[in-house]
């Protein structure tokens, strides 16, 4: 792992982390670019760092959002303690239980954790998966905008995105993509959409690489390259947080279908240079 490689590998965590282009299909992409087997020759500690710059993008871009969410959290708990309810729950404590149930369907992949990574190396799978994930972005346009919003969004309908999370742990389905889109379908706000995508990251981004923190330890890390790691940590989160900044003013306006056209791109050539290749 050289500065150049990790500066690239951070620029691409953090614009397909947000962007709904699938950062796992990029990077799985930039793997073979730069002449590497797969996943396993990038650094598991660096991954881990790359997906850590990226949440610090999310905490800044939503902190006013987090600190209600989190000081509701413990007022609730305060509550069920005390046996008492408020007699109208705030936003940010429904925003509490939709986000508990969205990430509940990620535990349905942990048995499986192991085959689905593995599929990074399969770049007909990574291709079909991008083209796959430019069609339901294409399709979330088409819907009629909806009204939804943590006010009035329903224990399903979280779940539902929740679902559509879990299938995007498959290399090359768009996990902004795909919720956003579910968002959609389900008739949320488009730009609470976007909002309840990014909030669902933290608890999979965390849990994720909670998980992968001790094999990266274990594996071992060398120490020496931590700066060089850091760089690309720093350059994840800094064009991480301008993607966000970028995804809202198209939710603003209502367009995810654009981002359909870049992956649809990038599917079919991929499948091409596989076949050539």
């Amino acid at each position: 792992m050289n500065l150049l490689h990790s500066v690239l590998l951070g620029v691409i965590q953090g614009v397909t982390e947000f962007l709904p282009v699938s950062s796992s299909g990029h990077l799985a992409i930039a793997e073979h670019l730069f002449g590497m087997t797969g996943a396993s020759d990038i650094p598991a500690f660096f991954d881990v760092l790359l997906h850590l710059g990226t949440l610090i993008a999310v905490f800044v871009a939503y902190w006013d959002d987090i600190r209600a969410i989190v000081s509701e959290f413990f007022r609730g708990v305060g509550d069920l303690a005390r046996g008492t309810t408020p007699r109208r729950v705030p936003p940010a404590r429904r925003m509490v239980l939709l986000l508990i149930v969205g990430t509940l369907p990620l535990l349905l992949v942990l048995p499986v954790k192991g085959k689905i990574e593995a599929l990074s190396d399969n770049m007909y799978f990574v291709g079909g998966a991008l083209l796959f994930t430019g069609c339901m972005l294409w399709f979330s346009d088409a819907v009629r905008k909806g009204r939804k919003s943590e006010k009035n969004a329903l224990v399903s309908d979280a779940l539902l995105v929740g679902a559509a999370q879990a299938l995007a742990t498959c290399p090359g389905v768009s996990r902004s993509g795909m919720t956003i889109a579910a968002g959609c379908f389900r008739g949320f706000e488009r730009p609470f959409a976007v909002r309840y995508s990014f909030l669902l990251s933290i608890p999979a981004i965390l849990g994720a690489n909670l998980l992968a923190l001790a094999d990266a330890c274990k594996a071992g890390v060398a120490w020496t390259e931590v700066p060089v790691y850091l760089a690309g940590v720093l350059v994840a989160a800094l064009v991480g947080y301008a993607c966000i900044r970028l995804l809202r003013y198209i939710a603003d306006r209502g367009r995810f279908g654009v981002f359909a056209y870049y992956c649809w791109a990038v599917g079919i050539l991929v499948l091409i240079f596989t076949l050539v290749g």
